[in-house]
């Protein structure tokens, strides 16, 4: 059964049937022509939308139904998490090619909501409708924050230093491994230190874990000077960070966090495992700022960061590379 055979209605009972109850902030939720939510109080809300177009953010060849809707929300969240702000609530919407199988779209409809549920999100409306061509999942999610605590790229200074959060480049490397091994949904069952690398890296790619707790608690104790995801990779956070707060950085290579195994991939394919990691994307690592002083705040962020470089009053972005200073290279671009 394809979704051309069910009606709207039925489509969207099946979204609703995956949905926890409404909280008591939601007065009217999905079934009428908007949602009606009361305000956080005492809270700016935060918004942002991403979607995802079938081939041109994910293969549906080796991308399986759930992790679509998993990615789907998780950009959105990474969004959030780079802004400080606590998640609260996602509209949904769907561009569906009428030969998509029911199974997949139910598949595509868990992955999402399981995150959504894990980020205690909730879904109270979107969209439905049929695609000519691809499948396209339009997410925009709601958080809130409290005033003067959202996270901006602008505000960093010279003499901060230059913080991420996590690993770098795994997320690439697990998309080279699917394009080319044609890896089925079985190599992301397993994760955790029993996984190869491999299972590792297609897992990292396919479901992103956003950091939403590491953003919010940069926000609450105001640690972070500038902050902003990595989803298009760390050359280009780095290199728009400088350019909204006036500043130049620089990067130490050595300092990095890229996985030897990830090093030992890009370098078997030829490619130089350092522009290979800086410029994947798919990271969803919080790239940040922070004054020195202000070290001892970062502690407890419910992730790993690793100090990376420091920002400087001379306005360039570069990276010392084997002893040699060099411009950082470009980052992922949509219209490139």
């Amino acid at each position: 059964m394809n979704v051309s055979d069910l009606t709207e209605a039925e489509l969207i009972d099946r979204i609703r049937s995956r949905l926890p109850p409404a909280p008591d902030w939601v007065a009217v939720g999905i079934g009428d022509d908007a949602a009606v939510v009361e305000p956080a109080r005492n809270r700016q809300e935060v918004l942002t939308v991403d979607a995802l177009v079938e081939g041109i953010h994910f293969d549906r060849a080796f991308t399986p139904p759930a992790a679509i809707g998993h990615r789907a929300l998780a950009v959105n969240l990474s969004d959030l998490a780079a802004m400080g702000a606590e998640p609260r609530l996602a509209l949904v919407s769907l561009a569906l090619p009428a030969a998509l199988p029911c199974t997949d779209f139910d598949a595509m409809i868990d992955g999402l909501t399981a995150l959504a549920a894990r980020h205690s999100v909730q879904v109270v409306g979107g969209n439905l409708t049929r695609s000519p061509g691809p499948l396209v999942v339009d997410v925009t999610v709601s958080g809130a924050v409290k005033r003067r605590q959202a996270l901006r790229r602008a505000g960093a200074r010279a003499g901060d230093a230059v913080y991420v959060t996590g690993s770098l480049g795994a997320a690439a490397a697990g998309l080279q491994m699917l394009r080319a091994n044609g890896a089925t949904t079985k190599a992301t069952e397993r994760h955790g230190p029993a996984a190869s690398i491999s299972e590792r890296c297609v897992r990292r790619y396919l479901y992103p874990e956003p950091r939403v707790r590491s953003g919010m608690l940069l926000s609450r104790n105001r640690a972070a000077s500038a902050c902003m995801d990595l989803s298009d990779g760390l050359a280009d956070a780095v290199t728009q960070v400088a350019a909204a707060s006036g500043v130049g950085i620089r990067v130490d290579e050595e300092a990095l966090p890229i996985d030897p195994d990830v090093r030992a991939w890009f370098t078997a394919r030829g490619e130089d495992p350092i522009v290979a990691a800086l410029t994947g994307g798919d990271d969803y690592e919080l790239l940040f700022t922070a004054h020195p002083k202000r070290a001892r705040r970062l502690q407890s962020l419910g992730a790993t960061i690793t100090k990376i470089g420091i920002c400087t009053a001379e306005p360039a972005v570069t990276i010392r590379y084997n002893s040699d200073e060099k411009p950082m290279p470009r980052g992922y671009s949509h219209f490139a």
